[in-house]
């Protein structure tokens, strides 16, 4: 288990391995979640990780990028609704 320690700011200095582990660097948007007397940290992907996701949904499809746009919603939130 790792500890850390509440700054009297209320500040939270998550532990370098635990950064390195989840691929949290400097400036990297989290996203904090409270539950029942607990709380958790996750982090959230940075536009750049995202980029190029679709692509693998619309290669080969259709020229047409109005087809291309609605089938590529279409696997993605099958996608999204199966995890």
């Amino acid at each position: 288990m790792t500890t850390a320690l509440v700054s009297e700011k209320g500040q939270l200095t998550i532990p370098a391995d635990v950064r390195r582990k989840l691929g949290i660097q400097p400036r990297s948007r989290v996203e904090v979640i409270v539950g029942e007397g607990e709380i958790t940290i996750r982090p959230l992907k940075s536009i750049r990780e995202l980029r190029g996701i679709f692509k693998a949904h619309a290669e080969g499809k259709s020229s047409d990028w109005d087809t291309i746009r609605e089938e590529t919603m279409r696997r993605v939130a099958r996608e999204v609704a199966s995890e």
